[in-house]
């Protein structure tokens, strides 16, 4: 379970050999969020406003890098870090 950024005190997560879609896991203690990296959409879960907002924005100016990130995880490879 690479955490490939911190942001805003949100860990962002991405889960080797993980089910489709694409997607991160944003986790803030007992907060979660699963976001698709395609069109940013929230699958599934809620962080705080404040937090939620500041992930999703990080995401829309990490995108291409989510989804490389994606494709490394889904080959057993280490995802970098994105910060």
């Amino acid at each position: 379970m690479p955490t490939v950024a911190i942001v805003a005190g949100v860990l962002i997560v991405l889960y080797f050999n993980d089910h489709d879609p694409a997607h991160f896991h944003a986790i803030c203690g007992r907060d979660k969020m699963l976001v698709r990296i395609s069109d940013l959409a929230v699958i599934r879960g809620d962080l705080p406003r404040d937090k939620r907002r500041a992930v999703l924005e990080w995401a829309a100016a990490k995108q291409a890098d989510l989804a490389l990130a994606w494709v490394r995880v889904r080959q057993d490879e280490n995802p970098g870090r994105l910060d």
